[in-house]
């Protein structure tokens, strides 16, 4: 992915705090703001929804027959 240089004003309190949360994680500032703002925008919950939606697609079947009788307020056979 391409990257865009953005440049952004902040008081020395503010770089000061995002220098340190930074260091604390082990990153540079540039990737600790990127992941701020994919944060902030839904990025990260976004694509883990995605997985989750895929998983459950992908074994949709199983837990239907797994569980299928007992969410409608069933019992599986030999089950109570």
């Amino acid at each position: 992915m391409a990257k865009t240089q953005l440049n952004v004003r902040v008081d020395e309190g503010t770089a000061q705090v995002a220098r340190e949360r930074a260091t604390a994680r082990g990153m540079s500032v540039n990737r600790y703001i990127e992941e701020l703002v994919r944060q902030d925008a839904g990025e990260v919950g976004h694509t883990f929804v995605e997985a989750a939606g895929d998983f459950m697609k992908q074994y949709e079947a199983l837990f239907a027959e797994e569980f299928g009788a007992e969410r409608e307020g069933g019992t599986r056979e030999g089950r109570r």
